[in-house]
């Protein structure tokens, strides 16, 4: 619709909000009519061809057994080891000090979870080497429990 299509219309609303009976004889026809007059004749046709496109080649491996992962070896992750949790209300949490004792979900002696990037990968036990803390691993979680605990 051109614009002074537009605009012609625009002055057929006004001067129908004027006579308050003209919204009463409008009929269907007349819609009908505004409508085959206001249609575009159709534009040219456009040509239409077949693309080719050329084959692609597979990228040429080493082999399955032989890929290079070097490429991720420098990613950083986050490794957590969680002795237990607690939840605490915010009133209870201010009065810690010093000397307060937390009480964790896990008993003692229970394996801790180990953490990569806050999914469970593996469960051990606290160990002391060189007089700082460390984890022996004591189960790893297979593949297929950890692609379960991502859905």
């Amino acid at each position: 619709m051109e614009q002074n299509e537009i605009d012609e219309l625009m002055k057929g609303v006004g001067a129908a909000k004027d006579s308050p009976a003209a919204d009463d004889q409008l009929g269907w026809d007349d819609v009908r009519d505004e409508m085959a007059l206001s249609a575009r004749p159709p534009g040219p046709r456009t040509e239409i061809s077949n693309v080719r496109f050329d084959e692609l080649e597979k990228p040429k491996t080493e082999g399955k057994n032989n890929i290079n992962l070097d490429f991720i070896m420098d990613i950083p992750l986050t490794l957590t080891a969680e002795l237990g949790r607690s939840r605490m209300l915010i009133s209870e949490l201010l009065q810690l000090g010093q000397g307060s004792v937390l009480e964790l979900s896990k008993l003692a002696g229970e394996p801790m979870d180990i953490y990569v990037n806050q999914r469970l990968i593996a469960r051990g036990e606290v160990v002391v080497v060189n007089e700082k803390f460390g984890v022996r691993l004591t189960d790893i979680v297979s593949p297929a429990e950890r692609v379960n605990k991502l859905g």
